[in-house]
């Protein structure tokens, strides 16, 4: 049998004059990053945003959950926001990561004080609630562990045939990773929640490192930011500190930040941006040197059928042109 062939993944979403719009579950640990995606996909006219459902990450669940309300209320928009997991699925939160993403997640910002508060309802059943009530119709982006889909699928197996996609950012499948050599952070901080994805059956479109690393966000985009939208400031703030960690921290040339979240809200909304390879993929759980490797099996004879469309190439400029754009980088 032949190698999976690369393929661009058809536009499945209707086009921008249609009054149906993709319905979203966005999953988050808003550091800053997170923050990016939550406004890409709030501010989109072909998205509908169903819930922002929290967990612990890059930050606690509580700060999480707070900087998600404030994000939100900074749009405008009536999207509710629900909490999720303090911890992982079988481990405890391994804890926040204030050298990326500030004591706060959002660069140690000032964030507003939300108004609202999370709704009472668990982020599981939640997402539960919504892919039944629109079988086939339910696109799930987490750009966080994967603890809350995953809580979900174990409550109700049977959703897994319900949800129509999986638009995950996570993972690493032929690039190094971000936490250890072969492990990226969100499947890394929840290896078993991502295993239970990646078996689960649900369609999955696994937007990794090897295309979140080639969209950069530099600082001059950043400081051509529109002033007059009530996000400006904020965004400002958490980004450049942000920048300025992955200069410390991950050797970036210059003022210059990846946008990991952002891509993943992106390919959900159009999936022609990204070039996909289908491969068998499944998640280490329990090696000393390859805890939260995304394993993907490329060979020409894989001995599993593929299970996941793994994102290889991204049109960058495209995809960046649109993101300023949509935030008022003009």
């Amino acid at each position: 049998m032949a190698a999976q062939p690369e393929t661009q993944a058809p536009l499945k979403n209707p086009p921008p004059d249609s009054p149906r719009r993709q319905k979203v579950i966005l999953d988050v640990d808003t550091g800053v990053d997170d923050a990016l995606a939550i406004l890409y996909a709030l501010l989109s006219d072909e998205l509908e945003v169903l819930g922002i459902t929290t967990c612990c990450g890059n930050v606690d669940v509580d700060t999480a959950t707070r900087n998600t309300l404030a994000l939100v209320e900074l749009t405008g928009k009536d999207v509710p926001v629900y909490r999720g997991s303090a911890n992982a699925l079988v481990r405890p939160f391994a804890g926040p990561v204030p050298w990326i993403h500030g004591d706060n997640g959002l660069g140690n910002a000032a964030v507003p004080e939300p108004s609202r508060r999370p709704e009472p309802e668990d982020a599981a059943v939640f997402i539960c609630e919504q892919v039944l009530r629109y079988p086939g119709e339910v696109v799930l982006v987490p750009v966080a562990r994967m603890t809350n889909l995953a809580r979900a699928y174990l409550f109700d197996p049977g959703i897994a045939k319900s949800v129509q996609r999986i638009v995950m950012m996570g993972g690493a499948a032929f690039c190094p990773g971000n936490v250890t050599p072969v492990a990226e952070a969100n499947i890394w901080g929840d290896p078993e929640a991502a295993r239970v994805l990646f078996r689960s059956g649900t369609p999955i479109t696994m937007v990794g490192l090897d295309v979140t690393m080639r969209t950069g966000l530099t600082g001059d985009r950043l400081n051509r930011m529109d002033p007059s939208r009530p996000y400006t400031e904020l965004v400002q703030q958490a980004v450049r500190f942000y920048m300025r960690a992955y200069e410390e921290h991950h050797a970036a040339r210059g003022a210059w930040c990846p946008l990991h979240d952002p891509l993943a809200v992106a390919v959900a909304e159009d999936p022609g941006l990204c070039r996909t390879r289908r491969c068998h993929v499944d998640v280490e759980t329990s090696g000393d040197l390859t805890l939260g490797m995304t394993v993907v099996d490329a060979r020409g004879k894989p001995t599993a059928p593929p299970n996941a469309d793994v994102c290889v190439d991204v049109d960058a400029e495209r995809f960046l042109a649109r993101f300023c754009s949509r935030l008022g980088m003009v």
